[in-house]
């Protein structure tokens, strides 16, 4: 699996957003809560299959997308889908010399190929492969669950629900359901007996190919091997109804938008695009999402393909923001210092033969996870420790939730199992590390937020998240091997630092 990072944004570094912004002066402006109006070429144009896919930014307004159309059509490319009020166009083309072209043209604000390898290891942020839950251990966890009225079977093992109060704050507010959280993901299984209650299918949708499919099932995953967005839809609403798990917010409604590809499982930008501005446009409140968008982990602002990558997606969550969405994004599995000033990046681009660079992260960016706005979320174990795998950094991370560390951090649980317990396709249910599984617990947390505030705005509702979070502060030692060296250096005092960024997630304060 690939791996997601981070960096400082909005109250903790507003010069880096600014200089975000700047760079991508062209963005769109808050051109109303209007929908994207998606316009879609006929089926035989989509299904063509050219050699690479791209997306060419302009400015939004109908005069001039007209005109780059027909310059896309003078270049070799076919429109898949335009999205009239961000400005976003995504185009296939055979042609070799169709970005250098499109970039030239009169309107054209950024262009670039959206992939390395021709239209034909997924980039989700889960640590290592499920261990599934066996009848066996499944029945000792139920016993020892029963004890506790009022508790889901598997609960006596999720460690993660008690870390942050979410089993107390059940009892005070388990969420609204006019609050929806969508999983941005390699799909869900919406017939999962835990997941069946709360799904929402109005609000699903496959984006792949960049243009919503809302047919029936679109949004269930390929195969059972496509469970990353199943287990992350349990962790944010798997419903308490005496079945399995729960969720942080077992009230609330779940949607699935898939965006995985279904030949190699990348989660390619214009496929990102499209799932921010369906989110908008059918009203969900927050966005999860647990993955880096590829090929590039992460887009430079030199590269003219990757910046067009970072302007198209960047357009599309601010879209979404504007019209009320939140989205919360996972930090990574690298053990990166993100506030460092050199990485090295030997993984880029995944979907062909990757060469290694330095980047600079405050010039490189990870996406969506660096763009302005989005919450990003660091992981923890049952010691409230930062998780051994999870990226770091001092105006970073945003806060920090129960990611799961099978290695240095043990819970007194009938599994003793340091991971994350959730659902799986097919009725089962499975264990997962990552922030990828951080992510989604804060995620729920912003969920009962929304439910007691439901006019926050997403800077508000971040601001509410950022609050209620509570801060362990930097631990004296960081040497989880025992080998005498520091496996990370946290910076930071007791509000923000780079380990937790304002504090670890706290579900019952949220609902007090």
């Amino acid at each position: 699996m690939a791996h997601l990072r981070s960096r400082r944004r909005l109250a903790l570094a507003v010069p880096v957003v600014l200089s975000l912004t700047a760079s991508l002066g062209f963005l769109p402006t808050a051109a109303s809560a209007a929908s994207a109006a998606p316009r879609a070429v006929s089926a035989e144009q989509a299904t063509d299959a050219p050699a690479l896919a791209y997306v060419v930014n302009t400015k939004a307004d109908r005069r001039t997308i007209a005109s780059v159309e027909r310059a896309i059509a003078a270049a070799g490319g076919k429109v898949v889908v335009t999205y009239d009020r961000i400005g976003v166009i995504v185009v296939h083309s055979a042609n070799p010399d169709f970005g250098e072209e499109i970039r030239a043209a009169r309107g054209v604000q950024s262009a670039g190929a959206t992939r390395t390898a021709p239209l034909t290891a997924a980039g989700t942020t889960d640590e290592g492969a499920a261990d599934f839950v066996t009848a066996a251990e499944a029945a000792r966890t139920e016993a020892v669950s029963a004890r506790t009225p009022g508790s889901e079977p598997l609960e006596a093992d999720q460690w993660d629900l008690r870390a942050i109060g979410a089993d107390k704050a059940a009892k005070i507010n388990d969420g609204s359901r006019r609050v929806t959280v969508a999983v941005i993901d390699t799909g869900v299984d919406d017939t999962h007996p835990d997941l069946a209650p709360n799904f929402s299918a109005s609000q699903s949708a496959n984006c792949v190919g960049g243009k919503a499919d809302t047919s029936e099932g679109a949004w269930r995953p390929y195969t059972a091997d496509d469970y990353h967005g199943t287990h992350v839809a349990g962790e944010i609403a798997a419903a308490r109804n005496g079945v399995g798990v729960a969720g942080v917010a077992p009230g609330v409604k779940v949607a699935g938008i898939k965006v995985s590809d279904p030949d190699n499982g990348l989660f390619y930008p214009e496929n990102v695009v499209c799932a921010f501005v369906f989110a908008a446009d059918h009203g969900v409140e927050i966005t999860n999402n647990s993955y880096y968008v590829d090929p590039w982990l992460y887009n430079c602002m030199d590269d003219p393909d990757q910046k067009a990558i970072v302007d198209a997606v960047n357009r599309a969550q601010l879209y979404a923001q504007r019209k009320g969405t939140l989205h919360l994004a996972s930090a990574g599995n690298s053990n990166h210092d993100l506030a460092s000033d050199a990485i090295v990046d030997d993984s880029s681009p995944d979907d062909s033969t990757p060469v290694e660079r330095t980047i600079d992260p405050s010039e490189c960016f990870d996406v969506p996870t660096q763009l302005p706005g989005i919450v990003t979320v660091s992981a923890t174990g049952v010691q409230n420790l930062k998780s051994y795998y999870s990226t770091y950094g001092k105006g970073v991370v945003d806060v920090a939730a129960p990611g799961g560390d099978r290695k240095y951090q043990l819970p007194d649980t009938p599994s003793k199992d340091g991971r994350i317990l959730s659902t799986m396709p097919n009725g089962e249910y499975a264990w997962l590390q990552g922030t990828s599984m951080a992510s989604p617990h804060a995620a729920g947390v912003a969920a009962l937020l929304k439910s007691e505030h439901p006019w926050a705005s997403p800077a508000q509702l971040q601001a509410l998240l950022k609050d209620q979070a509570n801060n362990p502060g930097c631990p004296a030692s960081y040497d989880q091997d025992g080998d005498g060296a520091q496996d990370a250096t946290c910076e930071g005092g007791s509000r923000v630092n780079g380990f937790y960024g304002f504090g670890i997630v706290d579900a019952l304060r949220a609902v007090k």
